[in-house]
């Protein structure tokens, strides 16, 4: 009567901790939804054709599109040809933002794309697989009244893919080509106010640079940045989280320190999840604000890739310690063919962005797509990465599909075991379907609210309320996730509960060998877990 009494207070326990996290996953999607703006913002801008009739384009001053220093501007490429102007001498300038507006660190990163309008002429036609040469230019100021000072400066190539939906005919002539956007720029942050872009297209009929490219009429470019509003509450989730679960991690591992055994394979990996959790969540992003660190975005994507490699192998390592076999797996050894696909996959994406950003910390205007190798190179990392993937998956199918099997086996043989051992199976089938139950609904989630926040206008109107989806993607998701780790280690710590003298060994019937199968798991007599402790309910009742 009293175990029963105690495990009616186990239940009680967990289902309001369930309760718990169900009411803050619902406000993490709110928080998203309701509080935060859309989480970013696109700019359009178009550049102003100015005219540099210097000997030396690399050393002048900056060109500006307005203001009270602006550049002696063109109106369009006719007034150029009438001029005798060459296009040597003319400079695409774009400043950011719009006039009379600032930028701010709250927007955390900056995007450009590349939209050029190019009209079609029968004396200058765009040649098959033409790439255009940009000599570009960036450069800040924090006061309308500063010098610019130079942030970075390239020469770069970008392979136009265009089509025309008319014939090539005098009549067409003037009608423009659609043309795919170009990658143009990505800086990881916005410590400045003002920005100042200046684009050059240099032409050298004997190198063939520029040459075949149709003619030019304006180039477009598209910025794209964080909301500042996003920001800010991203930023509170973030402080909020991360002592919460540096909370969890403290108390799961003193539970499992003051246990008399070694703490086994599954605790130290969950114990490692939550590691790679608190790394996700720990806000450096507010040093952003004051300092000019561009390297934020590399380094979120390798906070992020450390995750899920630790996420991917607690899957693969959890459902390999309910097995319920005769094998050893508690060293990670055991597991090298699931988790080598895993490392494999993680270090090919780790070289593809460093490739990418990486080089973008030097050169912001550099994109690893805009060469046939770079191309090659990339595809090369994401295709094995992918491989990789499918590997683990399958892997993963396989060991899902023994663990079920394993317990159709031993349900059908549970009453013909003795209390001790029947207990002890009870528990490792009750944790496995409870993890995989939440799994597949966290997972379910994500792709769920991914393909609204894709298909969607990005807002939802319910009369007077307007619900921001994708802000409540990222908020409720991410939020999600911290959960799942948060009951992971909260339902799989070791207790440390003295339950009566039922669960001596005699009264329980274990004789030597059932005491010794108990202890390969961490649900053994010593110390069950609060899931564990949930199925033997009905057995001591």
């Amino acid at each position: 009567m009293a175990g029963a009494i105690i495990e009616n207070m186990s239940t009680r326990k967990l289902c309001i901790v369930g309760g718990i996290l169900l009411v803050l996953q619902v406000i993490a999607f709110l928080v998203g939804g309701l509080i935060a703006p859309s989480p970013t913002t696109a700019v359009p801008y178009m550049s102003v054709k100015c005219i540099d009739v210097r000997k030396n384009h690399h050393k002048t001053k900056w060109l500006m599109p307005w203001g009270p220093n602006h550049c002696k501007k063109l109106k369009d490429f006719d007034e150029a040809v009438s001029r005798q102007i060459e296009a040597n001498d003319i400079v695409f300038a774009v400043h950011i933002p719009l006039p009379s507006k600032e930028m701010s660190p709250w927007f955390q990163f900056m995007l450009f794309i590349m939209q050029l309008d190019i009209a079609f002429k029968m004396d200058n036609d765009l040649k098959e697989n033409a790439e255009i040469t940009l000599d570009v230019s960036l450069a800040y100021r924090d006061d309308m009244f500063d010098d610019w000072e130079e942030i970075a400066h390239a020469i770069e190539i970008r392979k136009l893919k265009c089509t025309f939906g008319s014939p090539k005919t005098v009549e067409s002539e003037g009608r423009h080509y659609d043309c795919d956007f170009l990658p143009f720029m990505e800086i990881g942050s916005v410590a400045h106010k003002y920005y100042l872009i200046n684009i050059r297209l240099p032409v050298n009929d004997r190198k063939g640079i520029n040459v075949g490219i149709g003619e030019i009429k304006d180039i477009r470019l598209v910025g794209i940045h964080q909301n500042g509003g996003f920001t800010k509450v991203w930023f509170a989730m973030k402080t909020f989280l991360t002592p919460s679960i540096l909370i969890i991690m403290v108390w799961y591992w003193r539970r499992i320190t003051l246990m008399t055994r070694a703490p086994v394979l599954l605790e130290k990996v969950i114990f490692a999840l939550g590691i790679s959790m608190t790394f996700i969540n720990i806000p450096v992003e507010w040093f952003s604000i004051g300092f000019d660190w561009t390297w934020m975005l590399l380094f979120g994507d390798i906070r992020q890739g450390i995750f899920y490699a630790m996420l991917l192998s607690f899957w693969i390592i959890f459902c390999g310690e309910h097995m319920m076999d005769q094998n050893e797996r508690n060293r990670l050894s055991g597991y090298w063919k699931q988790v080598g696909p895993i490392a494999v996959g993680s270090f090919c994406l780790f070289i593809f962005d460093m490739c990418e950003r990486g080089v973008q910390l030097k050169n912001p205007f550099y994109s690893i797509w805009t060469t046939e190798v770079g191309t090659e190179l990339a595809m090369a990392f994401i295709i094995v990465a992918g491989i990789c993937l499918c590997l683990y998956f399958l892997f993963l199918c396989f060991m899902v599909f023994q663990v079920f099997r394993n317990i159709s086996g031993k349900q059908s043989s549970l009453p013909a075991m003795s209390k001790a051992r029947r207990l002890h199976y009870e528990g490792l089938i009750f944790r496995f379907k409870f993890l995989m139950l939440i799994t597949l609904a966290c997972a379910a989630m994500t792709v769920i609210f991914f393909i609204v926040s894709q298909v969607t206008e990005g807002h939802w109107k319910w009369g007077d309320m307007t619900i921001q989806v994708n802000s409540a993607f990222f908020t409720g998701i991410y939020g999600m996730w911290n959960l799942y780790v948060f009951a992971l280690m909260f339902l799989y710590a070791p207790s440390h509960k003295n339950y009566g003298d039922d669960q001596s060994n005699g009264d329980l019937g274990v004789n030597s060998g059932e005491e010794l199968q108990l202890t390969t798991t961490i649900t053994h007599v010593d110390g069950p877990t609060e899931v564990y402790k949930l199925a033997r309910k009905e057995a001591q009742e």
